[in-house]
C-alpha cells in the first residue's frame, strides 16, 4: 500500500465505527487498478476483499457524476450483487505531487432502510418509499487524466509487442467491464499505449461484447 493511503486507514475506522455494522468503508490503490483493494473495514455491503479490482461504479457513477466535485461524489446509489440497494460516497486521494493514487469509499446499506420506511409508508397508508435514482452522467474535464493514468498503469511496464492476442483482450476486457471506454478519448489511448490499431482495439471490444464480456 502507498504510504500515504496508509495514514488514511484511522480514518477508515472512525467512518465504520461512527455509522456502525451496515457501514462498509474501503482503501484503493490505484498504482495496482487490477488489484486496488488494499483495505476493507466492515466489508458486509458489497463483500469487497482485498486484492479485488475497483468496479464499473467508479467511472460511471463517481467520475461521470454531476456529483463529482472537488475530488469528491456522496451520496450516490448502486445496486448490490444481491439487489440490495447501497448509498455511496467516494473521495479521491492524492500525494503530494497532487497526482491521484487512490480513493477512499464509504458504503452503507439501505435495505434495512428502505424496508422500514415501506413499512411505514403502509401503515400511514402512503406509497412506497423509493429510494433516489443515480444522478445522470455528464463528463468532468478533470476525468480524463485520472483515467488515463489507470490505463497507464493497467498497462505498466508489460512488453505489449510480445504479448499473446488473448493477453491483449484479456487487459481490454478488464478495463471494458470497469467503463473505461465509456470516456471520450480513451480507445485512443489505450491503442497507443498497446500498440495496436484502433480498428484492432474494436474488433477485440466486439468479439468481448459478443462473448458476453
Amino acid at each position: 500500500m502507498h504510504p500515504i493511503l496508509e495514514n488514511y486507514i484511522p480514518v477508515a475506522k472512525l467512518i465504520s465505527q461512527t455509522f456502525g455494522s451496515h457501514c462498509e468503508v474501503i482503501i484503493h490503490d490505484f498504482d495496482r487498478p487490477q488489484n486496488s483493494v488494499v483495505y476493507t473495514e466492515n466489508n458486509v455491503v458489497t463483500n469487497r476483499a482485498v486484492g479485488e479490482s475497483f468496479t464499473e461504479y467508479f467511472v460511471k457513477e463517481v467520475l461521470l457524476s454531476r456529483k463529482f466535485n472537488n475530488d469528491c461524489c456522496a451520496n450516490y446509489i448502486m445496486e448490490g450483487k444481491d439487489g440490495k440497494k447501497i448509498k455511496s460516497s467516494t473521495a479521491l486521494i492524492r500525494d503530494l505531487n497532487g497526482k491521484v493514487i487512490g480513493a477512499l469509499c464509504v458504503n452503507i446499506d439501505l435495505s434495512r432502510i428502505v424496508q422500514f420506511m415501506g413499512d411505514i409508508s403502509t401503515l400511514l397508508g402512503m406509497p412506497d418509499a423509493i429510494v433516489p435514482p443515480a444522478e445522470e452522467v455528464d463528463v468532468v474535464s478533470s476525468i480524463r487524466e485520472i483515467v488515463d493514468d489507470i490505463i497507464d498503469r493497467t498497462i505498466g511496464d508489460q512488453d505489449v509487442e510480445s504479448m499473446s492476442r488473448d493477453q491483449k483482450i484479456a487487459l481490454i476486457r478488464f478495463m471494458n467491464d470497469r467503463e473505461i471506454f465509456t470516456i471520450k478519448g480513451t480507445l485512443d489511448k489505450v491503442a497507443e499505449r498497446m500498440k495496436i490499431s484502433k480498428v484492432t482495439v474494436y474488433s477485440y471490444l466486439d468479439e468481448i461484447r459478443k462473448n458476453g464480456g
